[in-house]
């Protein structure tokens, strides 16, 4: 008896039913034919496929072949094996199938009296060619970034791994439109317990359908004001981090890829690091993570500074920041938020504006905050000053500056409630929470607490290569972790 949904060996009756699923949609294409005596119909959508591989490659061998005498079924398998050449070619048996098939650019052969069909992938939709990504720039190392079709994207991760222990395991997630979800990781290096994880977790989601990296990763990552799942445009960043025993995600239609487990630290670390000197590497780490405590706490400890401990100060600073205060009209609080805010809508119009309007929006907003509002009083100088400072820091480690920006107003309105007592608390609170939560059975903290000096080497420090290369251990195997490798 046969299915439901099964492929039935009346033609009509499964060109009916394609019909009737695409109702309505100018893109789908019907071609009809005749192999020998049998009617034959080959199913795709018009943009998504190559017409001149459909063509020359499927339709002209068909056509052209001579058919042995017996069934339908006999010459249809003669045409699966002996007629046709292209290299990816799917056996299929459900009208499901065909519908898979051809949301993915494949053609569909069906033929009267066989209860079964052959999909040929023969993609050929347009796609953006491959460039640096514009969010990684780095000074050294390739300018190669991932695109949107998965499979161009999985060829370069490919083309740097060349051992058949990198392994690619496809999903496909979304209850209206299936979306190919791709699991990348190096066998042995992945923890069994991570990977099995990762996929309960994708599997459980529940959405209509994904159109961009961002609808997995709250089901992929820790829960808190930091991300636990990485992101990336470049295939050798991705690369590296697979050989360290991470799992990619890869997302068909979105150039960034998921990491996980991804740990705090870094959030401090980029692909330039390994590819410069030591010493420089270790100094702009540094730099990233001053900058990352200034543009979280600073603006915060200067409003708690300003109105609760101003013996702190020195007193010329002092007397500078109380003359410009006082010809001002709201407390120090009130002006770091308003200037915030402001500049947090600066930087959003910046990003949505049409390109040739953003040069207008940096001229008004130099023109308003930088001048206007300073000489006319209504904000001083030094908060001013401290803001800019702030929101120039939060740049040097662009993962982070979501949590940041979000962080930066607590502690604004913390340090002006309760001074320094409620940023220390503030402080407090986030070293706890990264300190106590875990992505994946990894400490999110790792590898400074737990501590291990071994570690420290790529950490706050980057050593040379020749210490470097010594590394056997993956990221499971970091102090804490509770799982084990292959």
């Amino acid at each position: 008896m046969e299915e439901p949904n099964q492929i039935s060996k009346d033609l009509l009756e499964n060109l009916v039913a394609l019909r009737g699923q695409f109702e309505n949609c100018m893109d789908f294409m019907m071609r009809e034919f005749c192999i020998g005596e049998n009617r034959a119909a080959l199913a795709a959508i018009d943009g998504l496929v190559n017409k001149q591989i459909v063509a020359q490659g499927i339709m002209n061998p068909i056509l052209g072949a001579t058919l042995p005498e017996g069934s339908p079924q006999e010459r249809f398998s003669y045409i699966r094996d002996h007629a046709l050449s292209t290299v990816d070619q799917v056996q299929i048996r459900t009208l499901g199938d065909v519908t898979d098939r051809i949301f993915s650019g494949f053609v569909v052969l069906l033929m009267d009296g066989c209860d079964w069909g052959i999909a040929f992938g023969v993609q050929g939709f347009s796609f953006r060619g491959i460039s640096e990504p514009s969010n990684e720039v780095m000074q050294r190392g390739s300018r190669e970034g991932f695109v949107e079709p998965c499979l161009i994207n999985m060829s370069m991760i490919r083309r740097r791994m060349r051992t058949p222990k990198l392994k690619f395991e496809k999903m496909e997630i979304g209850a209206l439109s299936k979306t190919g979800v791709v699991l990348c990781y190096l066998e042995n290096a992945a923890a069994p317990e991570v990977l099995e994880e990762v996929r309960a977790n994708l599997r459980q989601i529940q959405e209509e359908s994904v159109l961009a990296a961002g609808y997995l990763a709250p089901f992929l990552e820790r829960k808190g004001i930091f991300n636990g799942a990485g992101l990336s445009e470049r295939p050798d960043t991705v690369c590296g981090k697979i050989a360290e025993g991470r799992v990619a995600i890869l997302v068909d239609g979105t150039p960034n890829v998921l990491i996980v487990p991804h740990l705090f630290i870094e959030n401090f670390q980029s692909f330039d690091d390994y590819a410069i000197r030591p010493f420089y590497a270790t100094f702009t780490r540094c730099l990233k993570m001053i900058a990352f405590f200034l543009a979280m706490f600073l603006p915060g400890l200067y409003v708690a500074t300003v109105t609760f401990h101003p013996e702190l100060l020195p007193e010329t600073l002092l007397i500078k920041i109380a003359q410009a205060e006082a010809s001002t009209p709201f407390p120090v609080m009130t002006e770091a938020i308003v200037i915030h805010l402001i500049y947090e809508i600066m930087r959003e119009a910046g990003l949505r504006v049409p390109r040739p309007l953003s040069h207008a929006v940096s001229i008004v907003g130099a023109l308003v905050i930088g001048d206007t509002a300073v000489t006319s009083g209504l904000i001083g100088s030094p908060t001013l000053l401290v803001v800019a400072l702030t929101a120039l820091s939060s740049y040097a480690t662009p993962q982070l500056y979501e949590s940041i920006a979000l962080a930066r107003l607590i502690f604004i309105v913390a340090g002006g409630v309760a001074g320094l007592w409620g940023v220390t608390l503030g402080m407090a609170a986030v070293a706890v929470g990264i300190c106590a939560e875990s992505v994946y059975r990894v400490p999110f903290s790792a590898p400074v607490s737990p501590f291990r000096l071994w570690n420290m080497r790529d950490t706050f420090l980057r050593a040379s290569w020749r210490i470097l290369s010594r590394r056997t251990e993956t990221v499971q195997d970091l102090p804490g972790a509770h799982v084990r490798r292959r």
